[in-house]
């Protein structure tokens, strides 16, 4: 299994499936592709493979994720697809820094006090899946 599947496998079960959440940011979503980010796509119909190719040429290639080693690889593929592109571009590839920053970021928003507690879980989740020892 290469490390791309690895990771879609971990991030997609942490994702879940289809949620229409009014209160959240992302809006409607399905294994984590969301209405706001792709407004095109029929997101109750997105089947998971359609979803797994969104996530290839978008978040892992795009960012050259194959590059890197397996626990920055997935932290960071993870952070994008959580925490969008733009914040995970922005991210050194050493897995402390990044769990760290993630939970900053985390705790500095609006929507904390009603979804950190599953951020954190997630976190906790990929970074042990990760390989990564504090």
């Amino acid at each position: 299994m290469s490390f791309f599947d690895a990771a879609f496998e971990i991030v997609v079960g942490v994702e879940g499936g289809y949620i229409n959440d009014p209160n959240d940011p992302g809006g409607e979503t399905k294994y984590g592709i969301s209405k706001r980010v792709y407004p095109l796509v029929d997101i109750a119909a997105l089947s998971l493979d359609e979803a797994k190719a969104i996530y290839m040429k978008d978040y892992w290639d795009a960012l050259d994720l194959g590059t890197k080693p397996w626990s920055a690889a997935l932290l960071l593929f993870d952070a994008a697809v959580n925490q969008g592109q733009t914040f995970a571009r922005n991210l050194p590839d050493d897995p402390i820094e990044i769990a760290t920053k993630r939970a900053l970021r985390y705790a500095s928003l609006s929507t904390f006090p009603s979804y950190g507690r599953g951020w954190f879980r997630r976190l906790f989740t990929i970074f042990q899946k990760a390989g990564v020892t504090p």
